[in-house]
């Protein structure tokens, strides 16, 4: 009888330890407890008071938040928030696609916070119209800037509102200033329409532009061009800087063309380099020149008046159309009409009346 071997190969595995578990349930337990403890709205306007940035990003995302559940809470922190804002100087810059908008913003963020500016950014990145989903990779790009303490950055998907402006960027700009930012910049998305809305809750203007790419012809037209307060040729560094002065001559002259602003401002055009820093110091000179200028002759507290009635009207509009389609007795109807409307059964202008009357009692 032969004699068995019962020694192992080597291709046998050996047992080996049994792995953990991949989730602790102690930790799923602690996040969902502190997911679940929101705070209640004077705890919000208490550590927005006290600068708390967490505390003042989950008061942003509250009051960005479309659930009609939400809004009376955001609307408890705003009216809260309110008396400690309007303290800040706000800055729209606008620019197209690559002019460098996000580099020029670290720069010139980063000059304000040295020399004692507590800097807020509100930048709005562009949304997909396909999957409706955003990048938001502001922080990404100014990762300088996103370390300062003095500073604060907040992106925002545009959504589909106008032009790319977010929809409760007026809401945050409140809450920014009453966390002590005294700067608050605004960076649009640059694809043409977000200018007007930009232009009706900033004090300055400030229009990016960028020398040797047809730009020149494209700036000289009159709607972006009457909005801008600084006109600021970035990219003026290296081989550039000759095209870059070529520019601000051309953009100079077009200026002239463009009839006097009810503020009394001349509107300015600068060349900067955002890479280099030169330049940045001269656009911050501008822009206190601007100020100094409209709190003196009565402007600034009349166009931020202006601006608040502006906002009354489109909040109305907003939470009348958030109503409506919101509301669930509507929301079937809508469906219902639009096959009909498809069907070519009824004209969009009647089934837009009936679903009206519907909504208002009528």
């Amino acid at each position: 009888m032969e004699k068995q071997h019962n020694h192992k190969t080597a291709l046998h595995e050996k047992d080996g330890v049994n792995q953990p578990e991949s989730i602790s349930a102690a930790a799923i337990a602690q996040i969902t407890k502190l997911r679940r403890k929101q705070p209640d709205a004077q705890e919000m306007v208490d550590g927005i008071l006290a600068g708390n940035k967490t505390m003042l990003s989950r008061a942003i995302t509250l009051v960005e938040s479309t659930s009609p559940t939400h809004l009376e809470k955001a609307n408890e922190v705003i009216n809260k928030c309110l008396p400690h804002a309007n303290k800040s100087v706000r800055i729209g810059i606008t620019g197209v696609p690559g002019v460098g908008k996000s580099t020029f913003i670290e720069a010139f963020g980063k000059y304000l916070t040295g020399i004692g500016k507590k800097v807020a950014v509100l930048a709005v990145d562009p949304s997909s119209s396909v999957s409706h989903g955003s990048i938001l990779g502001d922080k990404t790009r100014m990762e300088e800037l996103v370390k300062d303490e003095n500073a604060y950055i907040r992106p925002s998907a545009s959504g589909d509102t106008l032009g790319g402006v977010a929809r409760k960027t007026r809401e945050a700009i409140i809450l920014c200033e009453a966390c002590g930012f005294d700067t608050i910049i605004i960076e649009t998305v640059g694809v043409g329409q977000s200018e007007t809305a930009v232009h009706s809750m900033v004090d300055f203007f400030l229009l990016l532009k960028i020398a040797g790419a047809g730009d020149e012809l494209q700036g000289i037209k009159r709607g972006i061009m009457e909005m801008a307060d600084l006109i600021v040729i970035n990219k003026a560094d290296g081989d550039n800087i000759k095209k870059a002065k070529l520019a601000k001559t051309e953009f100079n002259r077009a200026l002239h063309l463009f009839p006097a602003k009810s503020s009394g401002w001349q509107p300015k055009v600068t060349t900067c380099s955002a890479i280099t820093h030169d330049g940045i110091a001269d656009v911050w000179q501008v822009v206190t020149d601007y100020f100094e200028m409209v709190k003196a002759n009565g402007y600034f507290e009349g166009k931020r008046a202006g601006q608040n009635s502006y906002w009354l009207t489109e909040t109305i509009n907003e939470q009348l159309k958030a109503g409506f389609y919101n509301r669930e007795d509507i929301a079937p109807l809508i469906e219902q009409y639009k096959k009909a409307v498809q069907n070519n059964e009824l004209s969009p202008f009647a089934a837009a009346t009936i679903l009206l009357d519907k909504y208002f009692g009528k």
